[in-house]
């Protein structure tokens, strides 16, 4: 929502002091369509020849988090701390009876309380891979915590190609702005021999383009591309916490410990209270027994 009202206040601003300060919208309603196909059109041809169409679906997809904000809410790292508890407490009561939920965490009792947690690939591979990791009894824990830094890396920088694309794109727009300008001006002196009043025009067309160019890359594609890069940053947290939390088990930490350590390691504006964990803790022991 606040990506809509972010749009609605640059256009209100921009167009609504120019027609303020006494600006005419005739000349650029005009020449808005063909300058729109010159700058957009080049932008989306520059923009597929330099993305494969993984990248390409993978931007697109990503548009929709301006608006829809954070895929994680803090609930979700709470049942995350939960979810956690369950499977360490498990490991250390009863290691083979952890086995059928790792193996099959589609199948399992313990994340099918947490459908939302499930429904994330990423997350549940990366819980069964740590955990399967800590019954081949690694002598060193800091092994198992290189390889899962190396593999968080390497998911933001896959997470962080939409951000990158689409910035891109909004450093290439002024310039792109200025080739559509320039072509007006080639137009206007081919008018030349024209009186003021439709030079004026004409030169007054040509710079549209130029605004345009400008407009789209300050005022929409790169905030767009700022708003992407939060969102994904934001969301990472959520994987970290899965890394702190087993990391901490594979050093023998008590459960409790663990996820005290997950929970304090987490940003406070999604960061669970104490209190709050310990009540969902104490229904998740109730469940379980």
């Amino acid at each position: 929502m606040i990506g809509i009202v972010g749009i609605v206040v640059i256009f209100v601003m921009v167009f609504g002091g120019y027609l303020a300060a006494g600006g005419k919208m005739g000349i650029i309603l005009k020449s808005l369509p063909f300058e729109m196909m010159m700058i957009g059109g080049a932008a989306v041809g520059a923009f597929a020849i330099s993305n494969d169409m993984g990248g390409i679906k993978h931007t697109l997809k990503d548009i929709g988090k301006v608006f829809k904000g954070p895929k994680w809410k803090p609930a979700d790292y709470r049942d995350l701390l939960c979810l956690l508890f369950e499977l360490i407490r498990l490991a250390k009561q009863n290691p083979v009876a952890l086995e059928e939920h790792i193996e099959g965490p589609e199948n399992s009792s313990i994340f099918g309380g947490y459908p939302r947690i499930l429904a994330d690939r990423e997350a549940v591979d990366l819980i069964c891979d740590t955990l399967r990791s800590a019954t081949m009894n690694y002598d060193d824990p800091h092994q198992v915590e290189e390889v899962l830094e190396k593999r968080m890396e390497a998911n933001l920088h896959h997470a962080m190609h939409s951000s990158h694309a689409l910035q891109t794109v909004a450093d290439g727009l002024p310039a792109l702005g200025i080739v559509a300008a320039v072509l007006g001006v080639i137009k206007t002196m081919g008018s030349i021999d024209q009186p003021p009043e439709i030079l004026g025009k004409l030169i007054g067309g040509a710079l549209v383009g130029t605004f345009l160019g400008v407009f789209l890359a300050y005022g929409l594609v790169g905030p767009f591309a700022a708003k992407v890069k939060t969102v994904v940053e934001e969301d990472s947290h959520f994987y970290q916490l899965i890394r702190e939390v087993l990391v901490a088990n594979l050093h023998n930490h008590a459960a409790n410990i663990c996820i005290e350590v997950g929970r304090q390691n987490t940003p406070s504006h999604i960061r669970p209270s104490f209190s709050d964990l310990e009540e969902a803790l104490k229904a998740a022991k109730k469940d379980a027994a």
